[in-house]
């Protein structure tokens, strides 16, 4: 019950949370209601770095959310061609998170991290289709454990995300639902891949590690 009410939280949050304490401490001194609305600020900071422990199923004929979020776009799209996958056609799956969604991203099933590359850009509303190819985004390519299919993650900064932070490194062997990054203050990530049924629901929300996207 403790950890479901104080939940840890992620490193990139510390400063910030820092930050928002002392500022609430401060507007008390001179007003009681800015520092009210100071404190409220100040849980929610916590409430959006929280880095609960997820559950997968364990099972790699699946694949698991690798967000927490709603499901915007199930639909057939050649691949990122920062991946050198434009001529590959792929079932992209888009979760969209918001400011209240659990930031914390995870790999959808046992595998390698083949290659990473971050790509600068803008910060266009995340849950718009162009911020695909013109938003800050960080590629990974990965090669499943079983069969060796390629399944490839998107993060996608948003409207106010201002920083991808990745946490994973090319040539790293991860499990279902471990961690591979965050993107701060809302934003999107899509999953590319082949040959499997998609479980996920135009509309649904899902959890990241937890919640199946897909299966063979």
């Amino acid at each position: 019950m403790f950890n479901t009410i104080f939940p840890k939280i992620h490193k990139e949050g510390y400063k910030f949370l820092a930050i928002s304490i002392i500022a609430s401490f401060v507007a008390l001194l001179f007003s009681k209601f800015i520092g009210f609305i100071l404190v409220i600020i100040t849980v929610w900071v916590y409430y959006f770095f929280r880095d609960p422990e997820r559950y997968p199923i364990n099972d790699e004929s699946y694949l698991v959310s690798p967000a927490d979020g709603l499901i915007t776009d199930v639909s057939e799209r050649s691949g990122p061609e920062e991946l050198r996958l434009e001529n590959t056609t792929y079932t992209k799956v888009s979760i969209f998170m918001n400011v209240f969604n659990c930031h914390v991203n995870r790999i959808p099933t046992n595998g390698k991290i083949e290659e990473i590359y971050y790509k600068p850009g803008k910060f266009l509303n995340a849950s718009l289709d162009k911020a695909s190819e013109e938003n800050e985004r960080n590629f990974f390519k990965i090669k499943s454990n079983k069969n060796d299919e390629e399944i490839i993650i998107v993060q996608i900064a948003g409207l106010i995300a201002r920083r991808i932070v990745c946490e994973a490194e090319q040539g790293q062997e991860l499990k279902q639902g471990d961690r591979i990054g965050m993107i701060r203050f809302g934003s999107r990530v899509d999953i590319y891949f082949k040959n499997k049924k998609v479980l996920a629901k135009l509309g649904q929300n899902v959890v990241a590690g937890e919640s199946l996207i897909a299966s063979e």
